[in-house]
């Protein structure tokens, strides 16, 4: 019995479903629910438009996914069922920009406890690694 596997549609098969649906079965959200209360907050956007919950989405949109950032990804094929994740990632192309380079932080000086003040050159000290001195 050969196994069936859903693909993202290019031709065949429905041509457009629910935002919340969409956006849930291409992996961006755990849950319905979830993709659900997105789109209701507004973290979902269709073409620059709100999306609502129940809006369609039609191969060639384009999609703005609010998670921990925003992901901006345009619609390649139409999935109306969680498959797996390089099922999913053939439903779209991903547009979103590159993250910036991370400037990395200095280390914060932590003085014991117990250790009482610092002394005026304990102080000094302090300030010429905090760049102000």
């Amino acid at each position: 019995m050969a196994e069936a596997r859903q693909q993202p549609t290019g031709g065949q098969g429905p041509q457009t479903t629910r935002t919340d649906i969409w956006v849930w079965s291409v992996r961006f959200f755990k849950t319905r629910s979830l993709a659900t209360a997105a789109c209701k907050a507004g973290h979902v956007k269709v073409n620059g438009e709100r999306a609502k919950p129940a809006q369609v989405v039609r191969i060639g949109d384009e999609v703005r996914v609010m998670t921990d950032r925003e992901h901006i990804v345009e619609v390649r094929g139409i999935l109306t069922k969680r498959v797996g994740a390089p099922i999913a990632q053939a439903a779209y192309v991903d547009r979103t920009p590159a993250l910036p380079p991370r400037v990395e932080q200095p280390a914060a000086v932590v003085r014991e406890r117990g250790m009482g003040r610092p002394t005026k050159r304990d102080r000094r000290e302090l300030e010429r690694l905090r760049g102000r001195g």
